[in-house]
């Protein structure tokens, strides 16, 4: 059995989920509300403020959806109640982030500035110059959001240079050395 998948999701007050037909999953809490489509071979049901997801047998594409399906409703259940959020750092002489209404603006050390808009249910936030705070309901936008941002300028080796996540450690290479 998949441990994961047998787990019941609790649902916290002031959260309501509701299951229709082809397993189309409706989570509406404080912060807003997410849908999703989930496979329909499982079966969720919701039973004194839990969920369970179970499987029809132990195939080997029903074993995979089980646990998949039981994180999906988790992670939408976890965004309407606390939202999530990705920590992104600029690091360079010269690179800084700037927020113009919902737009995005970064300069990257290329000859024009690098301007995004902000996506539908998706807000970033500015801490000084170089620390960008993407916010949302929705794991993978903000997953999402934060990779695009990130691809602008990735980090670089030799100087560390480039927009990279608060988390990420980057592996530093020695640069060249003269000759003699």
């Amino acid at each position: 059995m998949s441990r994961i998948g047998k787990m019941p999701i609790a649902v916290p007050a002031g959260v309501t989920v509701t299951i229709a037909e082809n397993n189309k999953v409706t989570v509406k809490g404080p912060k807003g509300t997410l849908e999703r489509e989930l496979a329909p071979e499982l079966t969720i049901e919701e039973k004194d403020g839990h969920i369970t997801v179970t499987r029809p047998n132990d195939l080997k594409r029903m074993k995979s959806l089980h646990g998949l399906t039981r994180t999906l409703i988790n992670n939408m259940v976890h965004g309407v109640t606390d939202g999530y959020e990705k920590v992104l750092e600029v690091n360079g002489v010269g690179y800084r982030a700037a927020k113009q209404g919902k737009t995005l603006v970064l300069n990257l050390g290329y000859s024009h500035p690098v301007e995004m808009v902000d996506p539908e249910g998706i807000e970033t936030v500015l801490e000084g110059q170089n620390k960008i705070i993407v916010k949302g309901i929705s794991k993978e936008k903000v997953g999402q959001y934060a990779a695009e941002i990130r691809d602008k300028r990735r980090p670089e080796p030799y100087k560390g240079k480039g927009i990279k996540y608060a988390d990420e450690v980057i592996r530093r290479k020695v640069g060249k050395t003269g000759k003699k």
